[in-house]
């Protein structure tokens, strides 16, 4: 079974799993996520892999991160994630990325991400839930860090935060490429 197929697989078992424990019908979490219950039938039957825009609002309506959606050997206390079992969740021709390096439960899920963003490239997030927070730390180039339409220059050593419950977006408006560190802090669903 291929690294993709295996994803598809784990996907599909833990959105059923967490839908359940949840207590949640196909039509309430459509509800809360703004996925179409077919979407969602199509996910848990493995039979779909959905957008990154997708996968991430299914994970805040169920209130845990994106590593525990796509996880396939949970359980251990102690998780050591090798660079090849790093999950790369959006890319672009020109070579922009991110990748999801780990991510946890506690009080809510908080996840580690690694991103590359080319000259010109972008990458646009709807709001998260109430209460979720960004952290941000540019190691290369100068990220533009879009929250409500308003623009912030982050260039490279800086860091930034801020609630991630508006629209926001990050950009590379540069000509040299923009490397960071990001950290995603969800609350827990109540």
């Amino acid at each position: 079974m291929s690294d993709f197929d295996q994803l598809t697989q784990a996907l599909a078992r833990n959105l059923k799993r967490w839908r359940g424990e949840r207590g949640f019908t196909l039509d309430a979490l459509a509800a809360r996520a703004g996925v179409s219950r077919g979407m969602i039938i199509q996910i848990e039957q493995a039979r779909t892999n959905p957008s990154v825009g997708t996968t991430v609002k299914l994970a805040d309506a169920l209130g845990v991160s994106i590593t525990t959606l796509l996880d396939h050997e949970r359980g251990a206390r102690v998780q050591v994630v090798p660079p090849e079992r790093a999950v790369r969740m959006w890319s672009t021709s020109t070579g922009s990325f991110t990748r999801l390096l780990v991510g946890a439960e506690g009080r809510g899920p908080v996840e580690l991400w690694s991103w590359r963003l080319m000259p010109g490239d972008r990458s646009e997030s709807d709001a998260h839930p109430e209460g979720t927070v960004e952290l941000i730390h540019v190691t290369e180039g100068e990220l533009t860090l879009v929250v409500d339409g308003e623009p912030f220059p982050v260039p490279a050593g800086n860091s930034a935060s801020f609630e991630a419950n508006a629209p926001h977006a990050y950009r590379n408006d540069g000509t040299a490429e923009v490397a960071m560190t990001m950290v995603v802090a969800v609350p827990p669903v109540g």
